[in-house]
């Protein structure tokens, strides 16, 4: 499992987790937001994601912890 608090949000990725391959993303009350896939940040399950949200997503990927 990775974890990673970032801006007020919490990810958390499983390895060997089902496919396609995301993460959760959660706010700073531990509440469920929805799940992105990646690498592509293409939003799971009809949650609008705000775009503070995908640039966080896109620093994690671009330093290699996603």
């Amino acid at each position: 499992m990775g974890k990673v608090r970032r801006g007020g949000y919490l990810f958390i990725w499983w390895k060997g987790d089902h496919d396609p391959r995301h993460v959760h993303v959660f706010d700073d009350r531990n509440r469920l937001l929805g799940r992105l896939a990646l690498p592509s940040c293409r939003p799971l399950g009809g949650w609008k994601p705000q775009r503070k949200v995908l640039e966080i997503i896109s620093a994690l990927q671009d330093e290699g912890r996603l």
